[in-house]
């Protein structure tokens, strides 16, 4: 029993950052995740390893199977969730924004996208298009043939490419950005912020009910505009903003009087700033302290 458990615990411990990236993936929330890899772990340490011949596909198959188990509770609560529901947040190393896939792939406005489509149809592309498993493993995980999980792959990533981000921005257009509204919180100047806005750029917000947020998304630099001159000059108390990485991209961290307040994840496409996600759920803003490892 003894050798048992340090066989699955030294193959759970050596996969847990990927099974714990599969699991966001696909549902968006790192506390749900984390409940997920409670539910693997039980069912892992009651297998039995010698019939095991691949432990990772093994773990990510239980992995997946939890998920989508969730994602179909958690659905129904978003549909009652107060304003716009985002993402959990991640702090996470530069590494993995050096990992173009991989950041694309948690980032802030694929994980919106990933949200339209259905809970298998999600299973079926982030295993495939990020993980890159085979068609069978998939299978496995998600209780369909083979056959039918090719179909589901390709719906999924057509579903996907008509509404994916355009493309990386570049180091430069990134720091330009997040200067601006840096300059534009501390100093109040929005000009080189204003500037820098997409003529559809959105700004989706996230307070869950709890605290002060917008409720639907705000579209239009014209908008956009006048929410910003509108709100960023109200932030009163000791306001600090920092740039960070933020799911893979770049990020503010808005913290008031040292408590963090917000989280702005930016978006940039065609060096201009196209997206705008602000955080500002308490109960979301846990994993931002400290950078949480991801894989693949």
């Amino acid at each position: 029993m003894g050798e048992h458990m340090d066989t699955a615990t030294e193959a759970f411990i050596a996969h847990r950052n990927l099974l714990f990236t599969v699991a966001y993936e696909l549902l968006g929330s790192a506390a749900d995740a984390e409940d997920v890899l409670q539910e693997t772990w039980l069912r892992w340490v009651g297998v039995d390893l010698d019939g095991v011949r691949e432990p990772r596909a093994y773990l990510v198959r239980i992995t997946t199977r939890q998920a989508l188990t969730r994602l179909r509770a958690v659905g129904r609560r978003r549909e009652s969730y107060v304003g716009t529901w985002l993402p959990e947040p991640l702090l996470t190393a530069p590494d993995v924004a050096e990992d173009v896939e991989l950041a694309e792939s948690v980032s802030m406005a694929m994980l919106l996208v990933l949200e339209t489509l259905t809970p298998t149809e999600r299973a079926v592309f982030v295993l495939r298009e990020v993980f890159e498993l085979d068609y069978d493993e998939i299978a496995g995980a998600v209780d369909k043939t083979p056959a039918a999980v090719r179909q589901i792959a390709h719906r999924a990533r057509a579903h996907v490419a008509a509404r994916r981000p355009r493309g990386v921005a570049s180091r430069a257009e990134t720091r330009d950005a997040l200067a601006a509204f840096q300059r534009a919180i501390e100093t109040g100047d929005l000009r080189g912020l204003l500037d820098l806005l997409a003529p559809d750029v959105v700004l989706l917000g996230d307070g869950g009910g709890v605290v002060q947020a917008v409720l639907r998304p705000i579209q239009g630099a014209d908008k956009v505009s006048r929410l910003l001159a509108a709100g960023l000059p109200k932030l009163d108390g000791v306001v600090s903003v920092e740039a960070v990485q933020v799911n893979g991209g770049p990020a503010l961290l808005i913290r008031r009087d040292g408590r963090i307040d917000d989280v702005v994840a930016v978006r940039i496409d065609d060096g201009l700033v196209s997206g705008l996600y602000v955080v500002r759920n308490p109960r979301k803003l846990s994993r931002v302290e400290r950078a949480t490892t991801l894989s693949r």
